[in-house]
């Protein structure tokens, strides 16, 4: 079974989160930060990796860890459901349009964290969320997922758009890359041997 939950205890969040590779896209993430609730149910639909993530954080300050630490825990509950990745075909790539936007984004699921990321907003917020934290989740996950993770902005002008074809982009190359691979039985999708 590749599932996973992790929990994530600081003196600024509290985060719960599970997962199943195998799902149907089924979400229920509730974290108190309305517009990021929207951007991982998109994670969730577009993925076909059922979440479940419960968050209270210290929004009293602002949203940023709640974000960030929500990222660490979606990564690293990712770690744990792949184990050692037999099977998997690794890599994933979408480019994904959204009315005006259209964002590309190419991951490898190495071990080995890395972000790139061109992606600017023309506004500071989306509603009270700070787009700049989007960047953040990524980062975050990337890090703790230990995925290498490309993601371009070739169109857009309105943040919303952006920010949820970022999400959905990845979702769609999460989902090629944790997928089973008939051609390669259990075999690690490396010629190390280990990814």
């Amino acid at each position: 079974m590749r599932q996973a939950s992790i929990t994530r205890k600081t003196s600024e969040t509290e985060i719960t989160v599970s997962l199943n590779l195998d799902g149907e896209g089924r979400y229920d993430c509730q974290t108190g930060v309305g517009f990021f609730d929207h951007m991982l149910d998109q994670l969730a639909r577009h993925s076909l990796i059922d979440i479940s993530l419960r968050a209270k954080g210290d929004l009293h300050i602002d949203d940023h860890h709640t974000v960030e630490d929500c990222g660490i825990a979606i990564g690293q509950a990712l770690v744990q459901a792949l184990g050692d990745k037999r099977g998997i075909r690794r890599y994933g790539a979408c480019h994904l349009p959204m009315d005006d936007a259209q964002i590309a984004c190419a991951l490898d699921l190495s071990g080995r964290p890395y972000l790139v990321w061109n992606i600017d907003f023309p506004t500071a917020k989306i509603g009270s969320f700070d787009t700049e934290l989007v960047r953040e989740f990524f980062q975050a996950l990337s890090s703790h997922g230990g995925i290498t993770l490309h993601m371009d902005k070739l169109h857009g002008i309105n943040s919303h758009h952006i920010a949820e074809a970022a999400f959905k982009a990845c979702a769609q190359a999460l989902r090629a890359a944790v997928e089973q691979d008939p051609r390669k039985g259990d075999a690690i999708p490396s010629t190390k041997g280990a990814l």
